[in-house]
């Protein structure tokens, strides 16, 4: 059964508008790419409390949950702590990670023309940045070496810790999903049929919405008001998405049951996933 995806998004810099989102669309996009969908999104500030009530949530699911920022070893920085106490597992450097960073500060003071000095106090805290819950997997990072995280919870599910840079975050997350979630790929084409509604109440519609759900127990019936529209001005768009094998019938009994009572219908649209 696929299980249900989810984002955390940690960072006062979200929540307080210097910074917009730009991990939620693509995510959208990475997911829908493989024939799967984004069922929730968190936005959390930068606060101990708060990130660890919400990892512990998503740990308590059997979800496969996405979370990006807050993992470097900066004051402000508190999800890899976080995740430990959600799990209340202890924290611990993770072998692999360690070579990595050190790899990373080698390739730097390369690349600047100094002499790596491994026992310097900065290069010594880099390696704070590989400190995890234990039993937690690395992911890959291909643009700096630093990796991110897996860890498993209680509830049968993963989140995947990654970086709030999206030129880091992203690949990670591309990643993550080829490496453990393939088997869930495309394994049923979803479909959405809509059809732009003139002029219509939500609350005349919702009991031939309540039907359609009743009649077909697997189909999700969608309702989209608009009231300044450029072009439909007021409109619903009204549709059903599900298991395309299943979409037509639902479709049939929603187009059947507007034209009954006489709505008046715009253009349609279909999206194939």
């Amino acid at each position: 059964m696929t299980p249900q995806f989810g984002l955390i998004i940690v960072g006062d810099e979200i929540l307080s508008g210097k910074r917009a989102d730009k991990h939620m669309p693509k995510v959208i996009e990475l997911l829908s790419a493989r024939g799967l969908a984004l069922s929730y999104a968190h936005y959390v500030g930068d606060d101990p409390e708060r990130i660890t009530r919400t990892l512990r949530t998503a740990f308590a699911t059997a979800d496969v949950v996405f979370s990006c920022g807050g993992i470097g070893a900066t004051p402000d920085d508190h999800t890899r702590q976080c995740a430990a106490a959600a799990l209340d597992r202890p924290l611990a450097l993770h072998p692999q990670a360690a070579d990595l960073i050190r790899e990373r500060m080698q390739d730097v003071a390369r690349e600047e023309g100094k002499p790596y000095e491994p026992e310097r106090a900065d290069n010594l805290h880099r390696l704070n940045m590989g400190v995890y819950p234990e039993g937690a997997r690395i992911l890959p990072n291909p643009y700096n070496k630093i990796p991110g995280f897996s860890c498993d919870g209680p509830g049968g599910g993963t989140v995947h810790f990654v970086p709030g840079f999206p030129v880091m975050a992203w690949p990670m997350v591309e990643w993550a999903l080829e490496h453990y979630c393939s088997e869930w790929f495309h394994r049923e084409p979803q479909t959405e049929h809509s059809v732009v509604v003139y002029r219509a109440m939500e609350s005349t519609l919702t009991p031939l919405m309540l039907e359609i759900e009743a009649t077909y127990p697997t189909i999700k019936v969608f309702s989209l008001p608009s009231v300044d529209h450029p072009v439909h001005g007021r409109h619903i768009e009204l549709g059903v998405k599900g298991a395309s094998d299943a979409v037509p019938a639902a479709w049939e009994m929603l187009v059947t049951a507007l034209h009954r009572i006489g709505a008046d219908l715009g253009p349609e649209m279909v999206r194939n996933r």
